[in-house]
């Protein structure tokens, strides 16, 4: 019988039982390269989409380097800004608005217009990330070569949409998108904020009014430069046209959202592309109006005045919760506010006392 012949593997040192471990690397994360930043500026400014998009990431993201490169980007950027008209839409669940956007946007497309949609979506409390899922709902839209669909997920806090989605407008308008469009999910404090950054702001209604209109805030409606009844078709039309003069009935007696010009309601059918061009001439007599007035540049000076203070006021609350003293105490002092211990006012009180020497 032959002998096997066996094959031993020799053994890997290691620092247990007394022996020593030989060097050995040690795995290391791959330090993030960020692109040049001339080369981004240049292709944003030429129109790449595909530029625009790893643009707007820097932009969200919450990592130190990334938004510093994000902000040196956007300064370089800021001479490229400011041509488009800039329109806000809002309305109740349901009223149709993701359809809306794709006739509407479809319309402005062919017609040798680029459009950039932004939309504000509530976000997942589980990943973080956005719940509408806007480029299924405008499927056809997202497919056209002049269209660009991007949404906002708010992770939470609207301040931070305003930041990010008003810089991501700006990027959008330096990449040659003529027509920016922002669409809220339609609920509570997101329709004051897209209407801080927008030109024209537009409320998408349904048909039978009556009781929509009695839980409709007065806020909202004094904000609307115009109401645009949806889904007027078929044998919805009649009805569309009832809501339409219910509209204008209230929009005559509000103060109009812009000086020099009277707010008014107007019927559409999305589905079947009537109305559409109705409603883009008086968005652009809107803009002729303005622009003439004044009130278009007056407009946009409040609104990046009111811009900084957000970023002051973001910049803040971030510092303030980052100081080691505040990370340390603020567990304690919560528990001593809740037990009754303490009161707000003093808890509070005492971190600014820490963390800025005032109370």
């Amino acid at each position: 019988m032959m002998e096997e012949h066996q094959h031993v593997r020799k053994g890997v040192m290691a620092a247990h039982d007394g022996m020593i471990a030989p060097p050995r690397k040690m795995f290391r994360k791959k330090k993030s390269v960020l692109p040049d930043l001339n080369v981004m500026v240049n292709g944003i400014v030429k129109g790449s989409v595909k530029e625009l998009a790893k643009a707007i990431t820097f932009i969200e993201s919450n990592a130190d380097d990334h938004y510093k490169y994000g902000q040196d980007l956007l300064q370089k950027l800021l001479p490229y800004t400011g041509n488009a008209i800039r329109i806000g839409i809002t309305g109740v669940p349901g009223a149709g608005k993701s359809t809306f956007i794709e006739s509407f946007g479809m319309r402005l497309c062919d017609a040798g217009h680029r459009v950039a949609v932004l939309t504000i979506d509530p976000s997942s409390s589980i990943s973080g990330g956005s719940i509408l899922g806007d480029k299924t709902r405008m499927e056809q839209l997202a497919k056209h070569p002049n269209a660009f669909i991007r949404p906002s997920p708010s992770g939470g806090t609207l301040g931070g949409v305003h930041r990010k989605t008003r810089e991501t407008l700006a990027l959008c308008e330096a990449a040659g998108f003529d027509v920016i469009l922002i669409e809220t999910v339609g609920v509570g404090q997101s329709e004051f904020i897209v209407r801080s950054m927008v030109d024209f702001f537009m409320l998408l209604a349904l048909t039978g009014a009556g009781d929509e209109l009695q839980g409709m805030k007065k806020g909202i409606m004094e904000m609307v430069d115009a109401v645009v009844v949806n889904k007027a078709d078929g044998t919805n039309k009649s009805l569309a046209e009832k809501t339409k003069r219910e509209y204008n009935q209230i929009l005559h007696f509000l103060q109009p959202a812009t000086k020099g010009w009277e707010s008014k309601a107007y019927t559409c059918s999305a589905l079947k592309n009537e109305g559409i061009d109705t409603i883009w001439t008086m968005m652009k007599e809107f803009r002729d109006v303005t622009e003439k007035s004044g009130v278009l540049i007056e407009r946009r000076r409040y609104q990046t005045k009111e811009w900084l203070h957000t970023l002051i006021m973001e910049k803040l609350k971030n510092h303030f919760y980052r100081h080691p003293y505040v990370k340390e105490q603020i567990g304690q002092l919560e528990q001593d506010a809740m037990n009754g211990d303490i009161p707000p006012s003093q808890a509070a009180e005492q971190l600014f006392k820490q963390v800025y020497g005032t109370e």
